[in-house]
């Protein structure tokens, strides 16, 4: 069976970073993209940043030029750094990955979660 384990979330006054990093365990075959998604309460999960397998990014205008995603194929570790931390980027944060099970089998895999609070 294929998780994802994050680590990395926490508390942080505005204007500090943090670092979230998600590493896949189990058996497969390789990984097609990955990418960070936050949610509040009361709203539903956005978008944060996401990676190809190429590594082609793509980040949520509110965070550009602030977090930074990167991967790594070797170790299926994808990580997003997070600099100049705003209240606003207060959320639990979920990496997902698109992952190959088989050669010809793919599978969407969500990690547990984490708090990133940011205090004003």
């Amino acid at each position: 069976q294929v998780q994802l384990v994050e680590s990395g979330g926490g508390l942080v006054q505005a204007g500090g970073s943090l670092r979230l990093s998600c590493v896949a365990s189990g058996s497969f075959f390789g990984l097609n993209d990955m990418g960070w998604y936050r949610q509040t309460p009361g709203k539903e999960r956005e978008v944060v940043a996401l990676i190809s397998s190429a590594d082609g990014t793509v980040y949520l205008e509110s965070v550009k030029g602030r977090f930074t995603i990167s991967r790594d194929n070797a170790t299926g570790t994808m990580s997003l750094q997070m600099d100049s931390l705003k209240p606003e980027d207060t959320a639990v944060y979920y990496c997902y990955a698109d992952v190959l099970l088989t050669f010809s089998t793919r599978s969407i895999i969500w990690g547990q979660g984490t708090q990133v609070t940011v205090s004003s």
